[in-house]
């Protein structure tokens, strides 16, 4: 059976545009749910995900509407998988229920613990770099233990200069306010480095 599911994050939005395009995808029920994204209990998710059955196969309007973040995403994906449950996006290339597209969701999953990988190796970089200054690696101070990977992470993204301040923040989790306030506490200077794209032109 195919089911849908459509959210949006307040009441001021409306469900119509995905409603309409999941019973065209063939849906013989639609669960609806006005939270926001970034809520990590779900009621009526957490409903539908567990009422799936063997061979249903689960349809949503965009992937952002079903995960919370990268990790809930994937994780919630092959949970899917493994119960033999299909899932479609109807504006992203996933369609599980087809080996092609079990294959990009893998190729997104590898990404995704690829980009993790490299956030991680980025912030040990950046404290071989401060010992190597001579500078002590420890707490900064103001901030919570479990905030010291990520304030370190920040400043290395930063320095480096390839990403802008909201892609940096999107990527650690955090907000543009709480990224600068991590910059701040490691004695960065905002504005040093901004992202500068550079284009090329190629002659006919």
């Amino acid at each position: 059976m195919k089911i849908g599911y459509a959210r949006v994050s307040t009441k001021d939005q409306n469900l119509d545009l995905q409603i309409d395009a999941l019973k065209k995808a063939g849906c013989k029920k639609i669960y609806e749910e006005v939270i926001s994204g970034a809520k990590s209990d779900r009621p009526i998710l957490n409903d539908l995900l567990a009422n799936l059955r063997e061979a249903d196969v689960l349809i949503i309007w965009k992937l952002d509407r079903l995960g919370r973040s990268i990790k809930h995403l994937i994780g919630t994906v092959s949970d899917l998988i493994s119960r033999n449950i299909g899932l479609q996006s109807l504006n992203d290339p996933i369609d599980t229920t087809t080996s092609q597209g079990r294959l990009i969701f893998n190729i997104f999953s590898s990404l995704a613990e690829f980009e993790r990988d490299l956030i991680k190796e980025r912030t040990n970089a950046g404290l071989s770099s401060a010992r190597a200054r001579g500078r002590v690696g420890g707490r900064p101070k103001g901030l919570p233990q479990k905030a010291e990977s990520t304030a370190y992470a920040a400043e290395s993204l930063y320095k480096e200069g390839v990403l802008s301040v909201r892609e940096i923040a999107k990527k650690l989790g955090i907000s543009k306010t709480t990224l600068y306030a991590y910059l701040r506490h490691r004695n960065i200077s905002i504005g040093e480095n901004k992202k500068v794209a550079t284009y090329k032109t190629v002659s006919k």
